[in-house]
């Protein structure tokens, strides 16, 4: 999964840019989610699930033709994004309104960082232009980073090598741990990075495991999802 921020201030047209560059990621044939940083509550008023939370639940849940979840918790970035990934895992993530998030963004302002693809005026730009937009999205994003710091990448740390993607000077597949990425560990929301050797261990281990339970299917294909719970007694 991708990662693409837009950044900028009120009424610069982000949800405008937005709005295209989904539609354009979805005519290529890519998923696409979406995140929204708001100062505003989305629960509205006097609605039942504003009365469930109110009550005290701490999730809330609305099910019909279609499903929302609130959380009563403010989340940091990268933990609303790993949960994105368990429920749907898209191909691009597109988040609105976290402008030091050091992910690739486009800005539709003059501001710029080290993370800036480019620069949008959003009002004037042309139909046609979305198009070299998002074939620009396409080589300069990048997903979560590992943090490994391992260096097989030629650069000094992980940040470094985001953004040279950033730049154009590298592309993604640049990270050698993407390609050994079959097993991700994760302990209370924090990514635990493991070397390749590693994860082919508790692969292995744990796909030999389950291929020995009694299912109707031994021929175990697909994401495998493992939650231990280690917390104190």
């Amino acid at each position: 999964m991708k990662i693409l921020g837009i950044a900028g201030t009120q009424n610069t047209g982000k949800t405008t840019l937005i709005t295209l560059i989904v539609k354009e990621l979805v005519n290529r044939g890519y998923k696409v989610g979406t995140i929204k940083h708001t100062h505003h509550d989305f629960d509205l008023e006097g609605k039942d699930t504003w009365k469930h939370r109110e009550a005290g639940a701490e999730i809330v849940v609305g099910s019909g033709e279609r499903t929302f979840i609130i959380i009563n918790e403010k989340m940091e970035l990268d933990k609303i994004i790993k949960k994105i990934t368990f429920l749907k895992d898209p191909d691009y993530l597109i988040i609105e309104g976290f402008k030091f998030a050091k992910y690739p963004k486009i800005s539709t302002t003059t501001a710029k960082d080290e993370y800036t693809i480019t620069n949008v005026d959003v009002f004037n730009l042309k139909p046609d232009e979305i198009t070299s937009l998002v074939d620009l999205v396409e080589k300069r994003t990048y997903g979560l980073i590992s943090n490994t710091d391992c260096g097989y990448c030629g650069y000094e740390s992980c940040q470094d090598m985001a953004q040279a993607i950033v730049k154009g000077e590298k592309s993604e597949e640049i990270c050698k741990m993407k390609k050994f990425q079959e097993v991700e560990l994760f302990i209370e929301d924090k990514n635990i990075p493991l070397n390749p050797f590693v994860q082919d261990i508790l692969k292995k281990g744990i796909i030999g495991m389950l291929s020995t339970l009694k299912t109707e299917e031994q021929n175990i294909q697909g994401k495998v999802e493992l939650l231990i719970r280690n917390g104190p007694e």
